[in-house]
């Protein structure tokens, strides 16, 4: 269908050339110059001003939808970086946003991209202009220095605190705190979450600050003062300062067992009844999808069509493999979600610039994005000596980042099946080929929610799948 397509876009090209544009550029880029033809004059403006070491206040556009429920469509134009539709996509999921819908278009230099988003739940109150600030932080200078200075994108490490939060025990609480954390844009590191024999909770966040403002006076006391005004009278105290001798002495993170391990981080979902990752009837079509390479289409640059089930936060995990593999994207159409299916097309290129034709590499290019669509998060349920123990791993970037709001949508996924969390912890597990973070919960048993029971067991893994998939 797509080869139908762009053999049409061809065809009117030649019948109807767009101006501005020299004949002598690849037929690929006219394609996609048509998909973009009412921004056209808007891309060449702002990369032409770009050229001259001009910025402009307008690189990061948001649109609001006219009525409930339309979606808010983002619009970034700026200088261009290795990955930075990963890093812009990360953000919109840390926002908790999906992307219905999304065009890319770049020429190595200079970077047009427009993101069509939706909040994950409807009751989501987004902050939009924090939103916007962030992704600008996203985006390399506008300005003439950032030219002289393109091969520096390692930025300082985030200053990491300690907030430690002492309240009464109560449902959703773990998940409460998190949401409260998400909204004042502070980001998850580490946790430490005990329960004592009283029924009060002592939680350790270790955080960082995505607005850097931490280190002030004004925005710690803002924060112990909103998560005690969020909390209300279950509030006993809360305290944050600089993480020391505190954070080393919760690294420690106890292995984890073999068998285990093995169910976690094989790649494949076993099929067998014993397995508590194995997928409901209804969720096995998640676990299908195509990805087919073609080089006839460009001279220049290799063709990646990609087919799957729509499921949350997949464009994410397509751009974070991309970059992790070094491939960087010069076109591509994110296609809105049809009868639960998503279609992306994307010309890319090798980071040295050529065509990606050894069959090698295209076997093993394909494997990993099936890999990383399929199954970007794992889910098991295990024992723990006495006590019943949920885990849920992801793969972490090459840049050593984890998965964004992975804490948030299991606690969630727990408060609404009015399951406990006795104790939680967040910690790093590397295996022969990657890093993985994991996440560990020790949950409590309940006399409505009996955890002994496979039934039990099988729901509270399903439900947490499904929240984090979508």
């Amino acid at each position: 269908m797509c080869v139908c397509v762009c053999v049409l876009y061809k065809l009117l090209w030649e019948l109807n050339p767009v101006p501005a544009i020299s004949n002598q550029s690849s037929w690929e880029e006219k394609f996609f110059l048509l998909f973009f033809a009412e921004r056209k004059e808007e891309y060449i403006r702002h990369k032409s001003l770009a050229e001259m070491g001009i910025s402009w206040d307008d690189v990061v556009l948001i649109d609001h939808g006219k009525k409930p429920g339309d979606p808010s469509v983002i619009t970034v134009n700026c200088p261009d970086k290795s990955g930075l539709g990963c890093d812009l996509c990360r953000i919109v999921v840390e926002f908790g946003l999906c992307i219905t819908k999304g065009d890319i278009c770049t020429d190595g230099n200079w970077c047009y991209i427009v993101l069509w988003t939706v909040p994950q739940l409807s009751s989501l109150r987004v902050d939009w202009e924090s939103l916007k600030t962030r992704l600008m932080s996203a985006c390399p200078s506008c300005l003439m220095s950032f030219y002289f200075n393109q091969q520096s994108n390692g930025s300082a490490p985030s200053t990491l605190y300690m907030l430690k939060v002492f309240c009464l025990d109560r449902k959703g609480l773990l998940h409460d705190v998190t949401r409260a954390l998400c909204q004042l844009e502070l980001t998850i590191q580490r946790v430490k979450v005990m329960t004592t024999p009283d029924d009060k909770v002592l939680d350790l966040f270790f955080i960082t600050d995505n607005m850097n403002l931490l280190h002030t006076k004004n925005r710690r006391e803002e924060t112990c003062e909103n998560l005690s005004i969020f909390l209300g009278e279950f509030c006993i105290s809360c305290e944050l300062q600089l993480a020391g001798p505190e954070y080393e002495s919760q690294q420690g993170f106890s292995s984890l067992p073999e068998e285990v391990a093995e169910e976690l981080f094989t790649s494949e979902l076993s099929n067998k009844k014993a397995c508590s990752q194995a997928l409901s009837p209804d969720m096995k079509k998640v676990k299908t999808a195509t990805v087919t390479i073609d080089n006839l289409m460009s001279p220049a640059h290799t063709l990646l069509q990609i087919q799957c089930v729509d499921q949350k936060n997949l464009v994410y995990d397509i751009l974070r493999t991309l970059k992790d593999c070094n491939i960087q994207i010069a076109y591509g159409r994110i296609s809105p979600s049809l009868e639960g299916s998503r279609n992306v097309d994307l010309f890319v290129q090798k980071i040295d610039g050529k065509k990606i034709v050894e069959p090698e590499s295209q076997i093993a290019l394909c494997s990993c994005l099936k890999e990383e669509m399929l199954h970007p998060l794992r889910v098991t349920i295990a024992n723990r000596g006495p006590d019943t123990e949920l885990l849920v791993a992801n793969p972490v970037e090459l840049s050593g980042k984890g998965r964004p709001r992975v804490f948030y949508d299991v606690t969630f996924a727990l408060k609404m099946l009015g399951v406990c969390v006795f104790s939680a912890e967040i910690g790093r597990h590397s295996t022969s080929d990657r890093e993985w973070e994991v996440y560990r919960f020790l949950l409590d048993e309940r006399r409505e929610f009996p955890l002994a029971s496979s039934r039990a067991r099988s729901e509270i893994v399903d439900r947490v799948r499904r929240t984090l998939m979508g």
